[in-house]
């Protein structure tokens, strides 16, 4: 808070914060202004009992997008659709070798891989839209309402209805990169952390009104902990030493110098948990277009739906889908032949350890040691959510877990310490001035 208040007093970093606040007031303005083509009234009443349902196919999109997705907004989207991008332009790094040599150019790769980025979330906007709206008219996206939620389905409202969900996800990452750029922190983070806030007070109501003030006292608490417990391992670190010989340049001395290759415990951050969500919702998906008396269909609305009743089947698929893709996730972003092979080039070793193949697999070893208590941590905070919907009565989208706890308390960290950075900077050319 005192970072805060003296990032207010300086005139620089209060522009900064309030233009953010600004954008992000938008944001939030755009989730209750609804897409054209919809009845907004049948739309309100089949989300009120969707919410209260056992849960939702698109449960996370809808968390992501601050409830917009179930009131069928301009902003319905949200930013996953840049999320998916992003994600998939990152990994097919491995598999396109023209997109590592981008990422090696440095800032020029760098805007070039986010060009590919944009378009690539243009084409996932309108699949998702496209997806979406079909959804609603077979009905299997509100399952169980029967009011008429398009009354014209004619195939230009359609197309009206699918341009302007796009439209809407290109302008949210119009603001999120305007955040970044003029802002402070991380425009998209702020955006998810902005939609997963507002689930707060929803979740947090539902669960005094259904299990009273003793209860709700006793999660405040407990949510204080796993709060700090989750900032205390998200701040771990593995300090791997790096010792860079001395080296002649002409007339000049280089190297000399210790420094160290930083290796956080949770290295893969939320990307694991939304990987195995989504994997986890294709099957639900496919159910919902079966017949509900068949028998595939019950067994995969019974054990692989978070529903109302604790199933041990979706628990371990679940946390055996975060631990494969927490591994998975940090061999493709911490590349030890790449590290090891920079650390050779510029003269650094780690002591005790010879250069070249030996590093690698030191690193390797290090990586996969520190990363096992990670996935587990990961697992553990992923399935609080899940306890919390059978034992507290809470909604598919309680906030005090899984990926939204991992986003707000990183997103927190991290814009605190830009700002602090900010003053410092501030502080400096005081200083020099």
């Amino acid at each position: 808070m005192n970072a805060f208040v003296r990032a207010l007093r300086t005139p620089e970093l209060r522009a900064k914060i309030l233009f953010t606040l600004a954008l992000l007031a938008v944001y939030r303005l755009g989730v209750f202004i609804p897409t054209p083509g919809f009845d907004y009234t049948n739309v309100t009443a089949c989300a009120q009992q969707a919410q209260s349902g056992s849960g939702s196919v698109l449960g996370m999109v809808n968390l992501f997008s601050g409830g917009a997705l179930l009131q069928m907004s301009v902003f319905s989207l949200g930013v996953m659709p840049y999320i998916t991008a992003s994600i998939i332009i990152q990994l097919l790094r491995v598999v396109i070798p023209r997109f590592e040599e981008l990422h090696k150019e440095g800032q020029a790769g760098t805007a070039k891989l986010t060009q590919y980025t944009r378009y690539l979330t243009i084409g996932l906007a309108v699949l998702q839209a496209t997806t979406i709206i079909t959804m609603v008219r077979t009905g299997s996206f509100f399952q169980g309402c029967n009011l008429q939620v398009i009354p014209d389905q004619a195939i230009t409202a359609l197309v009206l209805m699918v341009l302007t969900m796009t439209v809407g996800t290109v302008i949210i990452m119009w603001m999120g990169e305007l955040i970044t750029e003029r802002g402070i922190g991380n425009g998209m983070s702020l955006l998810i952390f902005t939609s997963i806030a507002a689930a707060f007070p929803s979740s947090m109501g539902q669960i005094w009104q259904l299990q009273g003030w003793m209860t709700f006292s006793l999660i405040v608490l407990v949510a204080l902990v796993i709060m700090v417990g989750v900032v205390f391992v998200e701040q771990s670190q593995r300090r791997i030493p790096v010792q860079y010989a001395k080296r002649m340049v002409g007339r000049r001395m280089y190297g000399g110098t210790s420094t160290y290759i930083p290796v956080k415990v949770n290295q893969a951050g939320v990307i694991p948990v939304i990987f195995s969500s989504s994997i986890l919702a294709l099957p639900q998906l496919i159910a919902s277009f079966g017949d509900p008396s068949a028998g595939w269909v019950k067994w995969v609305n019974a054990h692989l739906v978070m529903g109302s009743s604790f199933s041990w089947i979706y628990a371990v698929v679940y946390v055996s889908l975060i631990v494969f893709f927490a591994f998975f996730y940090v061999s493709i972003t911490f590349n030890a032949e790449e590290i090891a092979d920079n650390m050779k080039k510029y003269g650094g070793f780690v002591p005790g350890v010879r250069a070249g193949k030996p590093t690698e697999r030191y690193l390797q070893y290090v990586i996969n040691r520190v990363q096992t208590p990670g996935a587990i941590y990961l697992a553990v905070i992923s399935l609080i959510p899940l306890f919390a919907l059978v034992y507290l009565g809470a909604n598919q989208n309680f906030p005090l877990g899984g990926a939204s706890l991992l986003i707000i308390i990183g997103v927190g960290l991290d814009t605190v310490k830009q700002v602090d950075a900010k003053l410092q900077q501030h502080h400096y050319e005081g200083i020099l001035r």
